[in-house]
């Protein structure tokens, strides 16, 4: 009996929408690492079209011109097509031409993050009905190995808490705070200059793709359809230079976290996703992410405290989260199978804010007078809201206050610091922010 040689096989043919920052990192690796993927995928991967939005723009790339086109739709659905790789970004058009690929034949690989976490139920149900492949580690991480070890490698066991840096412009620009100083409003203009952050920051300083990420963090390891209205956001705009420092006193550094966890209530297990910034001891393995760089800090019943750290976004990490993505579905379309798909058999409900448990660090400015501190304590008891730790610093005519709660939940401190604020000695409560990670 004679086997077919690799180099023989039926070509992989793929289908590449966007040639930006990644698509071109994606298509260089295609072409630089053709004899590797052919020998692990065992048949050659042929690019066979690159959907744009417009022709004879410059791009880093010695592509032949025809490969290029602005009929995306057309595209995606060839005969031909075994893998559309999709890493256009935005929710339209990619969502109609994902499902158009998928309802076609074609398997998907994407790294749209902000797609899966608004509509990622529509595109799982798609890609089961038509029996083709839906893979996404480049959504969350960049080239950080996250999603297959929850999709796979941790099936077996019952993960309990997902917490994680997974926005490297916010992580540059708090790290910067930290360590030389730098206000907000500078290590914002630092982190553009150097390309970490966009001319339009919102996206990233306001949590936007955090909470993204988070949603599909959430889905994946606690088997529940989790979207990026369900999670909590709190941007870094509001982090001072003051925060920064007090963190620094208590032992901590202030980063931006996803915090996704399952978590035991009166009527059963619920599921909690929310981004804000916290302070978490500087002895905690994410302290020491500098910079731009991502890690994600998982725990489960079996195997513990696991962490996974790398570059969290930049177009090369990106393509090559992209291309180990290709290579299982290239290997799935030869041997005529399917990866796993959604699994979402857990449905369990999602934990309000209101009613979501942790410690906070408040700051409140006050008149320097006798009995200030009694009836701010008093205000904390009343709302159930126990104290760890208190210090006073007198200015002359005023005082800062500055508590440590022990853990509380966000309703019960968010009603307490407005009875704080109406108090008439009181200036200001100058900063409210969680601390994680700590012991009581």
């Amino acid at each position: 009996m004679s086997t077919q040689e690799p180099d023989k096989a039926r070509p992989i043919r793929v289908a590449l929408l966007g040639c930006g920052v990644v698509g071109t990192q994606v298509a260089r690796l295609l072409a630089e690492q053709a004899a590797d993927l052919t020998a692990r995928v065992g048949a050659p991967v042929e690019l066979v079209g690159i959907a744009v939005r417009r022709l004879g723009l410059e791009r880093d790339t010695a592509l032949p011109t025809d490969l290029f086109t602005t009929d995306a739709e057309s595209l995606v659905t060839r005969e031909d097509v075994d893998v559309v790789v999709e890493v256009i970004g935005g929710i339209e058009p990619a969502r109609t031409l994902i499902l158009a690929a998928l309802r076609s034949g074609a398997s998907v690989v994407t790294a749209n993050k902000a797609l899966l976490a608004e509509d990622g139920a529509t595109l799982f149900a798609v890609a089961e009905e038509s029996g083709r492949d839906l893979y996404y580690e480049a959504a969350v991480a960049g080239a950080i190995p996250i999603l297959r070890p929850l999709r796979e490698s941790l099936a077996g066991d019952k993960v309990t808490r997902v917490l994680g840096i997974v926005n490297g412009t916010t992580n540059f620009i708090l790290d910067r705070m930290d360590t030389v100083g730098a206000g907000f409003t500078e290590a914002l203009e630092e982190a553009q200059s150097l390309g970490y952050a966009e001319a339009d920051p919102t996206a990233d300083v306001e949590g936007f793709d955090a909470a993204a990420k988070a949603a599909i963090l959430a889905s994946l390891a606690f088997h529940t359809r989790v979207t990026a209205g369900d999670v909590y956001r709190e941007g870094i705009a509001e982090v001072t230079a003051s925060d920064v420092a007090s963190a620094r006193e208590m032992g901590c550094v202030v980063k931006l976290l996803a915090i996704c966890a399952l978590e035991e209530t009166p009527e059963g297990t619920s599921v909690s996703a929310r981004v804000h910034p916290a302070m978490i001891p500087r002895s905690h393995p994410l302290a020491s992410v500098r910079e731009a760089y991502n890690a994600v800090f998982v725990e489960s019943e079996a195997a513990g405290q696991l962490m996974f750290y790398g570059p969290g976004a930049g177009g090369a990490p990106t393509a090559s989260a992209v291309l180990g993505d290709l290579v299982t579905v290239a290997r799935n379309r030869l041997g005529n199978v399917r990866g796993a798909g959604e699994s979402a058999y857990a449905d369990l409900p999602i934990l309000p804010m209101g009613r979501t448990e942790t410690r906070y660090h408040v700051q409140i400015d006050v008149d320097d007078k006798a009995g200030v501190l009694a009836a701010v304590a008093q205000a904390f008891a009343e709302h159930d809201v126990s104290i760890q730790t208190v210090r006073q610093e007198g200015r002359g005519d005023d005082a800062q206050l500055v508590v440590v709660s022990h853990a509380a939940t966000d309703a019960d401190l968010s009603a307490c610091v407005q009875a704080i604020r109406s108090m008439a000695f009181v200036r200001d409560v100058s900063s409210v922010m969680r601390v994680e990670g700590a012991t009581e």
